[in-house]
């Protein structure tokens, strides 16, 4: 697990210690058994990091030598370390396995027996374009949702939905999130505090935010509340749903399929968790290669296409939400959207790939240039940051401009006096040319469809220059050459390497396809484009979308004016506001690291 090399040592704590404490270099197996008398051994370590297991006599004298083999790090053995989460999530994370699955399928009564709770699963487009991509010939994932569905059925879950509803629902409640923030803003005052301060950090990643709350918890003020797609698709399910069909929350079984394992840990969060019917939103959350193996085991073969291949039943909500810009939540292009609509004047659209990065982007809306009027200030700015090495140059760029003080974890403080920043009269953005106004975050490079729960490629044979282009001779050096697999490996293995970009970009095409719904995204216009791109929200299936919305957000939070408000933005009365946050967003709150930096052993 690599992290940024521009991190330091009193960077590090209880979140990102395995770059210190979570190596497991080499593996011995067969330990013989001490005897008094006997050899003794030791491990040597060469100029070329090898390592060698070398054998003593008991008189001292030198023994034999043998390489010992790198060792392999498993889920299981990052579960049983204290560097990456607590020995209570581990525990947590135990019980999210397709094992658990199974065995609530084959135990759970039937229908009309009491007791009986219904099965639902929900599944990630990204998961979706990932299990596509492992087959060849790819098939649409419209058609991948349907014969997943097909199987799932067969397994005894009742309903199979994707979360592209619940995404589009999380879209227009950032929007107003983002809207109040700026508002507070211009009044000068923090509102609750310095939680509605400006920049927004917005995420679907709970790795980013395990990351800010172990780590930087003075950054937490700055993040958005609006809970996950997964969370409030949980939501949708567990209440909205259930009671369309009579049942209460604990009586309905809820299973999602994600693209990575912190989605584990994000449905174990106690905010997550009702306790007026003791259930969580979310019971179980598999990845997608754990949906493969679940789905392999039962003798179920997804290559074959289902009897009809067309996934016309949207059931209670619909399927493939169109949505513009990204692969992985399209927060910052979904909030674009919204400022250009509503803005009276015409916008364009700058962007700027940060060193060339296709993971670090910035975004820059200014009114169109007049002659009249010369050259335009910005009313947004924002980015894309994917990857923990941007992460901590975002952390540090957006703490300077907020006058926030860093590298302190749950210690970092807001002085008043600095981050206290005023908005010019109608503007949006904080004060100077460089400061944001929001940013999307994750933690993985690459975004959501190149998560660590994805599938991987099945055929990667390494070359014989490394990643910097030299040439290696990678047999003397005791590295052992990944073989060709006939099929695609879930979750790593032997014959797949994490990030691998080719892999990615078959990933990505898998996930933009026609037949979805869900259109290929519009290139970035140039430097001074005279328009915006087209933003594929306009169709019919995005209104309705849009109605349904409306409809979830009455049967949830019953105002008192349910047919006097224009849109989702339009305020309710403050009690059905409160059921809004309680529905819609959560919290975060910083960690106390109970780890020390120098005493760290190497």
């Amino acid at each position: 697990m690599a992290f940024s090399g521009a991190l330091t040592l009193t960077d590090l704590n209880d979140f990102i210690n395995p770059s210190q404490a979570c190596i497991k270099p080499v593996e011995q197996f067969n330990k013989p058994v001490a005897e008094p008398g006997a050899a003794a051994t030791q491990i040597e370590v060469d100029a070329q990091g090898g390592y060698y297991e070398v054998a003593q006599g008991a008189v001292g004298s030198s023994g034999s030598r043998k390489k010992l083999e790198t060792a392999q790090i498993s889920l299981n053995d990052c579960l049983a370390c204290s560097g990456c989460i607590t020995s209570a999530e581990s525990v947590l994370i135990t019980l999210q396995s397709h094992e658990e699955v199974l065995n609530f399928l084959s135990t759970n009564p039937p229908y009309s027996a009491p007791g009986h709770r219904i099965p639902i699963l929900s599944i990630s487009p990204q998961s979706l374009a990932s299990l596509s991509a492992s087959l060849s010939p790819s098939p649409p994932i419209s058609a991948h949702l349907h014969r997943i569905s097909q199987l799932a059925s067969q397994l005894g879950f009742f309903r199979t939905y994707d979360t592209t509803f619940a995404r589009h629902i999380a879209h227009l409640e950032q929007a107003v999130e983002f809207s109040e923030r700026a508002e507070a803003k211009r009044q000068g005052n923090g509102g609750e505090g310095a939680e509605e301060r400006l920049p927004m950090l917005a995420s679907a990643c709970p790795g980013w935010v395990c990351y800010a709350e172990k780590t930087h918890g003075e950054m937490l003020p700055f993040m958005s509340r609006v809970k996950s797609p997964q969370q409030i698709m949980g939501t949708l399910v567990k209440e909205w749903l259930g009671s369309q069909w009579g049942a209460s929350p604990e009586q309905i079984y809820h299973v999602t399929v994600m693209p990575c394992y912190d989605k584990k840990l994000e449905a174990s969060r106690q905010d997550f968790y009702n306790e007026q019917y003791s259930t969580r939103d979310v019971d179980c959350v598999l990845t997608t290669g754990e949906l493969a193996l679940l789905l392999r085991e039962k003798g179920f073969d997804l290559s074959q296409p289902a009897p009809s291949e067309s996934f016309a039943a949207d059931y209670e909500i619909p399927s493939f939400v169109p949505h513009p810009g990204s692969t992985s939540g399209s927060y910052l292009h979904s909030l674009i959207h919204s400022i250009v609509t509503s803005s009276s004047t015409k916008l364009v659209l700058e962007t700027c790939a940060v060193r060339g990065s296709a993971d670090y982007v910035e975004y820059t809306l200014k009114p169109a240039q007049t002659e009249e009027a010369g050259p335009s200030q910005p009313v947004f700015r924002a980015a894309t940051c994917y990857g923990f090495r941007n992460l901590q140059n975002l952390v540090r760029k957006v703490a300077r401009d907020a006058g926030v003080v860093t590298g302190k974890g749950a210690l970092g403080r807001l002085p008043g006096a600095t981050a206290r920043r005023r908005l010019r009269p109608g503007a949006t953005t904080t004060e100077g040319d460089n400061a944001y106004d929001f940013v999307e975050v994750m933690a993985c490079p690459g975004g959501c469809v190149n998560g660590g729960g994805q599938m991987k490629p099945s055929d990667v044979v390494k070359s014989i220059t490394d990643e910097e282009g030299f040439v290696r001779d990678w047999t003397n050096e005791g590295v052992q050459l990944d073989s060709p697999s006939p099929a695609p490996t879930p979750n790593g293995g032997a014959s797949s390497r994490w990030g691998d970009k080719a892999w990615l970009r078959r990933t990505e095409e898998a996930y933009w396809t026609d037949e979805t719904g869900l259109p290929t995204p519009p290139p970035s216009p140039d430097e001074g484009s005279p328009a915006l791109p087209h933003w594929p929200t306009g169709s019919e299936k995005h209104r309705k979308a849009d109605a349904l919305a409306m409809r979830v957000l009455d049967e949830l939070c019953h105002p008192v004016d349910k047919g006097d408000r224009a849109g989702w933005a339009s305020r309710m009365d403050d009690a059905a506001e409160r059921k809004r946050r309680n529905a819609f967003r959560t919290h975060y709150r910083a960690v106390e690291s109970e780890v020390v930096g120098l005493a760290v052993k190497w």
